[in-house]
């Protein structure tokens, strides 16, 4: 959590100041907030005044609270069907879940053919397994392990995107596999990120924002009326404070980071990451961070962690084959690589 505020303390000071010109009158006003998603976030807008900006922010909060309740793996709340629920209850019968899950869900189908199976939202078994061990390690820092190997295996064999049965027309989900559990942690900020930009410019709350969820930034429009980009820097994972680039993205573009620097545990003296290889069932090694820039979140949110788990170099020829997307990879010896287009978004 402390890296996260040093995270959410540079864009808050990063962002604004680069975004610092008029908007048609109005002035730039930012909100942090450390309770949904389990994530450091903020909201930089311009608004009419003080008084507009709370009004507005009240109806954003609103709305990705919901996002953040239903996509919870880990709480109940009352008289809320969310994924933790379809986790203790799905297998038993199908489950009447809200629109907002069944198309993250399917989604979540989308994505793991996208990425040929690295980006599997049925893998909740097995990363439960690492996340126990890191709240352990959270607890006793002195005595911390990695996860039985056999254990690991076991649960691998109880994660079959197709277990995932959908039914859109009665708006049901159910488990054909009974120890089966769904984990979106590599695709719901993206897309929780993603929906609610759209929902603010439908709603006419803000015209020019920058909404960032963890390492899920999002634009809404521009900076100013001469059409000018927001100036994102991308986090050096090695030095707190510096970047490995700046990028100016507006109009819907997004910047998402996938990084072993945020969620890890240590067991002797080794660094082990939260993003986790299906094939190996251990953290990824390849990198230290990878950053995708897209016009759409949910998709570079999945993006940036199947490239996380893959070689740079099979990234960048993926990357190079994508329109409208670019990459940059830092690896584990603090060296960049950047996508063949990658040079049109930097900045100074």
């Amino acid at each position: 959590m402390k890296r996260l505020l040093s995270v959410i303390l540079s864009l808050l000071f990063f962002v604004p100041l680069c975004a610092c010109s008029s908007n048609s009158g109005s002035q730039k006003y930012t909100k942090s907030f450390l309770d949904l998603f389990d994530t450091a976030s903020f909201v930089t807008a311009y608004d009419a005044s003080q008084k507009a900006f709370d009004s507005h922010y009240a109806m954003f909060y609103n709305e990705l609270e919901t996002y953040a309740k239903l996509y919870d793996i880990y709480n109940d709340y009352d008289g809320i069907v969310n994924l933790k629920y379809l986790n203790e209850h799905a297998a038993v019968s199908p489950v009447r879940v809200d629109e907002k899950i069944m198309d993250l869900l399917a989604f979540g189908k989308e994505a793991y053919e996208m990425s040929g199976g690295r980006v599997n939202i049925c893998m909740g078994a097995v990363l439960s397994v690492w996340h126990d061990e890191r709240e352990k390690a959270a607890e006793n820092p002195e005595n911390t392990e990695l996860p039985d190997t056999n254990l690991l295996r076991e649960k691998a064999e109880h994660t079959d995107i197709n277990s995932l049965v959908l039914d859109s027309e009665n708006s049901t989900v159910y488990f054909s596999d009974p120890e089966m559990k769904l984990d979106a942690g590599a695709i719901a900020k993206g897309y929780a990120a993603e929906k609610i930009c759209a929902y603010i410019e439908t709603s006419g709350i803000w015209q020019s924002a920058v909404i960032s969820l963890g390492g899920n930034i999002k634009t809404v429009g521009v900076k100013d009326k001469t059409g000018s980009p927001f100036v994102i820097g991308i986090e050096n994972p090695d030095s707190e404070g510096d970047y490995v680039a700046k990028v100016g993205a507006c109009n819907g573009e997004s910047v998402v980071t996938s990084g072993d620097y945020q969620r890890y545990y240590t067991v002797d003296g080794v660094k082990y990451c939260h993003i986790i290889d299906p094939n190996t069932l251990m953290p990824a090694e390849y990198v230290s961070s990878v950053t995708v820039i897209s016009e759409d979140s949910a998709y570079a949110d999945m993006l940036s962690t199947d490239l996380f788990i893959m070689s740079v170099e099979d990234g960048i020829t993926l990357v190079n084959r994508l329109e409208n997307t670019q990459a940059v990879w830092v690896d584990k010896n603090g060296k960049k690589f950047f996508s063949s287009g990658f040079e049109k978004y930097a900045v100074e």
